[in-house]
């Protein structure tokens, strides 16, 4: 009862109402600072989505209310993959804004789905694209929260895409939500294979979070037999934050990607509590994101363990919360062209 009383406050707690203040005030001094352009709050350093807050999504969730209204998409699995635009409203950073007192927040104002593959949505764009895969317990709407969150909070200079798949966002759905992601897994390869061959595209970097990681890693297996090494040169940063899958299936996955896998980089606590409760369902297998960070090397990928960088009781979204993960994650963004 203790974990689960954790866990139910997670979201609450850890992230959003932490991550008002901490996303639009003390990354931005950790990351190099600010400097205010204004009245409309703009940043010298502001990430391309702060500038043009739209973020392209890509879903297998069915749509609710024709993916046109809140809440845009539910838990249920549809039969024909959405691609959409969902315009963002973001933090007024101005000097009086609720932001400069730690209570602004980003804000999803509206979704637009079209026809077409996620390619008709990049093509008018150029340069380097981020993508967001989320993980257990998320609403469509928190996922595409998120990726703004990490976007933003690591500068991210380039077009941000969440792929959203289908999570019942509960406590007690975690059979739900592990087979729905991995039913996803076709539809996020698409994704991938539309974005890694969409002209003007320089690099694709991925940011998975716990449950995401298992899809994402299929994803990329599947993309990397169909495509082989052709496909790794356009596969920038690859990061796993707090991977919820167990080191035999990781290991095998890796194995199989071929030089991707040494784009990888594992962010890792051992005092995740969220992956613990997790071996315990998987029948006490540890999971990747709660290993050693000796045992993860040993696979050749990079791996950064963040165990002293939590301030909670939980450390399961530090890849959003803590200034030096959000670093970790530029600089493998940073250097992955090296």
């Amino acid at each position: 009862m203790i974990v689960q009383h954790l866990l139910q406050n997670e979201t609450s707690a850890s992230r959003r109402a932490f991550l008002r203040g901490i996303v639009s005030s003390a990354s931005v001094l950790a990351l190099g600072g600010c400097a205010s352009l204004g009245a409309t709050g703009a940043r010298y350093d502001a990430s391309s989505l702060t500038a043009e807050p739209t973020l392209v999504v890509a879903t297998t969730r069915k749509p609710v209310n024709g993916g046109r209204a809140k809440p845009w998409f539910g838990p249920e699995r549809a039969t024909r993959m959405t691609v959409a635009r969902a315009k963002l409203v973001p933090p007024d950073e101005s000097r009086f804004s609720l932001a400069a007192a730690g209570i602004g927040d980003w804000r999803l104002d509206g979704v637009e789905p079209v026809s077409g593959e996620v390619s008709d949505l990049l093509a008018q764009g150029s340069g380097d694209v981020l993508i967001y895969v989320h993980g257990f317990k998320q609403t469509f709407e928190t996922a595409a929260l998120d990726a703004a969150h990490l976007a933003d909070g690591i500068r991210f200079r380039g077009q941000t895409m969440v792929f959203s798949w289908p999570s019942k966002a509960g406590l007690f759905d975690y059979a739900y939500d592990r087979e729905s992601a991995m039913w996803s897994r076709d539809g996020f390869e698409r994704v991938l294979q539309s974005v890694v061959t969409t002209p003007g595209t320089a690099r694709v970097h991925i940011v998975a979070h716990s449950m995401g990681t298992m899809l994402t890693l299929e994803s990329l297996r599947q993309l990397y037999a169909r495509n082989g090494d052709a496909v790794a040169d356009k596969i920038g940063a690859v990061v796993f934050a707090s991977p919820d899958i167990d080191m035999d299936v990781f290991s095998s996955a890796v194995v199989r990607i071929g030089p991707i896998g040494r784009k990888i980089t594992v962010v890792t606590a051992t005092n995740d509590r969220a992956l613990a409760l997790s071996g315990r369902i998987a029948g006490g297998m540890t999971r990747v994101g709660a290993a050693e960070k000796a045992a993860i090397e040993q696979l050749g990928v990079r791996v950064i363990d963040a165990s002293d960088a939590g301030w909670g009781v939980i450390n399961h979204d530090l890849f959003l919360s803590n200034a030096e993960v959000r670093r970790v994650i530029r600089r493998s963004i940073d250097t992955s062209a090296a």
